[in-house]
């Protein structure tokens, strides 16, 4: 669990306690009662834990209290803490639906065998206006087959996200295959929700026939390399398959050229340039994508001032287009870039770890050999994409440092070292 940001306010026990037991008619009650229930998950004491039991029991219904119980339960399950397992079983009947849907949730994260409680999340997908996903999932990780029937009813559910979770669900807990390819053509909707949910659910079913369709779906690089690093490595733990089943599309990734990507959107006119450019900043990556592949084939002379141009008003501080930015000037051997380039591999700002990677790639697509020794130095990192990144570019300039990381803690990097050195 990533607790980076969970006690920015460096409060003490006492404190966090006595702000969510605060009277609600106080001046700002809803923030104070919200934050002591988040801050309590620093705490894995009996007393934290009987606060937020006594902090969920409080059924009044003004909507402060309703958010500080939300929270409550979600503490709760982040301490993992079997005692209030009672407590969030009574918060499966509440009227609030988004409470109902953290005490699943956290049941799932406590763990239980009580078929009580268990039938109590199955029945919930008989009642209307439930965060039916949240309450599948919950039922397949606990491999609770009595549900399979209710479960059922929803892989043709409106809602793709919906219906992907019931189909790969009935996978898991059936053992019959047979329809996870609906769940891949997910990978290709309109819908970028059941684009990005899909994955989660073909991680979940251990669906390794789905490795080469996930490298090259329109959807960030982030949610397909988290697929292919899962799938992967419970893959090749179980040997369920060799490195050789993944490596072409884990480069894929790495590299991430939008060339490669299966597209899902497609323009009714030809697009202007500074069209293209507007749309390296849409959330939606399909779009990001194919406007990427549309400037490197529509506008290869013209793409990198207006680039630069966006960069400089925007993009500088738009972690989405600043990817989109850094790798494009690699993929145009836009040579003037190489200074923003490297300043990006540089970058150590959380919400730009993207782009670090990113970066890495376009040093080798310019065969900017003069960063060899900052791409080798770069090696010592710990994040996965970046180190992986810089050993492909070093490759790409002719320097294979795959032999110095055979014994690399990521089982995908050793594997690929052991690869490169038969």
């Amino acid at each position: 669990m990533d607790n980076r940001f969970s006690n920015i306010f460096n409060l003490t026990e006492d404190q966090a306690i006595a702000l969510l037991k605060k009277p609600l008619n106080t001046e700002d009650g809803t923030s104070e009662r919200y934050v002591g229930a988040a801050h309590l998950i620093n705490f894995p004491t009996q007393r934290s834990i009987q606060a937020l039991i006594e902090a969920i029991q409080d059924r009044d219904p003004a909507l402060e209290n309703r958010i500080a119980r939300r929270k409550a339960v979600e503490s709760l399950g982040r301490l993992k803490a079997i005692a209030a397992l009672p407590t969030l079983k009574s918060c499966l009947a509440d009227e609030d639906t988004l409470t109902v849907e953290n005490a699943v949730w956290a049941i799932g994260e406590i763990g239980t065998d009580d078929e009580s409680i268990l039938e109590a999340i199955a029945e919930l997908l008989t009642k209307p206006n439930q965060t039916y996903r949240v309450i599948i999932h919950t039922l397949a990780n606990f491999d609770y087959k009595s549900a399979i029937n209710r479960i059922k009813h929803f892989t043709s559910n409106d809602d793709e996200p919906i219906s992907s979770a019931a189909i790969a669900s009935l996978a898991r807990l059936t053992g019959d295959y047979s329809q996870m390819a609906r769940v891949v053509e997910f990978l290709q909707h309109s819908n970028i929700n059941a684009r990005r949910a899909c994955i989660q659910d073909l991680i979940d079913a251990e669906y390794y026939p789905a490795i080469a369709a996930i490298a090259k779906a329109p959807i960030s690089v982030a949610f397909r390399l988290r697929g292919i690093r899962l799938l992967g490595a419970k893959g090749l733990a179980a040997d369920k398959i060799t490195f050789a089943d993944i490596e072409s599309s884990l480069d894929q990734i790495i590299r991430d050229r939008p060339q490669d990507i299966e597209m899902v959107h497609e323009y009714d006119q030809p697009p202007s340039l500074e069209f293209l450019i507007r749309e390296l900043y849409h959330t939606d990556f399909g779009r990001c994508y194919l406007a990427g592949k549309t400037l490197l084939e529509t506008y290869p002379n013209e793409a990198p001032d207006a680039l630069l141009q966006t960069y400089e008003e925007e993009a500088h501080n738009d972690y989405g287009a600043h990817f989109h930015v850094v790798k494009l000037l690699g993929l145009l051997n836009y040579q003037p870039g190489y200074d923003l380039i490297l300043e990006a591999l540089h970058n150590t700002s959380p919400q730009f770890q993207k782009s670090r990677a990113a970066a890495a790639i376009a040093l080798g697509n310019l065969n900017a050999t003069q960063a060899i020794p900052i791409l080798k130095k770069t090696l010592d990192t710990p994040i996965f994409d970046l180190k992986y990144a810089c050993l492909l570019a070093l490759e790409q300039l002719g320097d294979n440092y795959w032999s110095i990381v055979a014994d690399d803690n990521n089982p995908l990097i050793k594997a690929k070292a052991n690869q490169n050195a038969n």
